[in-house]
């Protein structure tokens, strides 16, 4: 006698049938993550592609005012919004040249709290893909288990033997465990596929946000720094070598 899927859901316990419920609940929860997730990092890599080089241009000409109204306009790239913080932390400073290397190592401060924040964003939900690829397959195993119980108990009950008094009562344990491994085995390939999604972003964060700090050591040292650090150096300088008065 052949069983269809419906049929074993009707011959199920109550606990077989919370077992199945449980799990397609963790199912359409992981691929709700899964699809959000999935959308988040690909506006996020679009715009930081159309990004990244306006923003590059922008500081070549140190026009600062347009880097940073260009970083605000791009909601929902990572890069944008870490850089363009730290920018407005330092914008007033770079204007008048009053940059001193705290400054360079607040922006840094800025740039790193920024990407802490963007960071945690991007993991949002990664959790709850690891936890079912976990627990799923022992949540339908747990299904198994007694749904194996229930079919030798029935058949100590109702006096039958053989493979064919316990086959409807395995085969609708069984199904606990395969629909457990169908939602553990995606949630575990998405899981993996997004953190390293994720760190290579993370990788794109730091690098540009390095490039960022650079650029303002650069400017340190540079036209709106040079004025002011080259001074004091050549103060100290002739005060070492003046002439020592007999």
């Amino acid at each position: 006698m052949q069983l269809s899927l419906l049929d074993l859901w009707g011959q199920m316990g109550a606990f077989a049938k919370g077992i199945v419920v449980v799990l397609a609940i963790m199912s359409v929860w992981s691929l709700s993550i899964t699809i959000k997730k999935w959308w988040d990092l690909r506006k996020a890599q679009v715009e930081t592609r159309k990004f990244a080089p306006e923003f590059s241009q922008f500081l070549e000409e140190d026009n600062l005012t347009e880097a940073i109204r260009l970083a605000e306009s791009y909601k929902n790239s990572h890069v944008a919004i870490v850089l363009g913080g730290a920018l407005q932390e330092v914008k007033p400073l770079i204007q008048d040249g009053s940059v001193t290397v705290a400054d360079i190592n607040s922006a840094e401060r800025a740039v790193e709290r920024n990407m802490l924040v963007q960071i945690v964003a991007l993991k949002r939900g990664t959790a709850v893909l690891a936890t079912v690829g976990a627990t799923a397959p022992f949540v339908g195993l747990l299904g198994t288990v007694f749904g194996i119980i229930n079919a030798f108990e029935g058949m100590a009950t109702s006096g039958g033997s053989g493979i064919g008094a316990i086959a409807a009562g395995i085969a609708e344990a069984l199904i606990a465990t395969g629909f457990g491994l169908f939602v553990a085995i995606p949630a575990v390939w998405f899981y993996n596929y997004f953190t390293t999604k994720i760190d290579n972003l993370t990788a794109e964060m730091t690098f540009v946000s390095k490039e960022m700090i650079d650029y303002l050591i650069k400017g340190v040292s540079g036209e709106f720094g040079r004025s002011r650090f080259t001074r004091e150096f050549n103060t100290q300088a002739q005060k070492g070598s003046a002439p020592i008065s007999q």
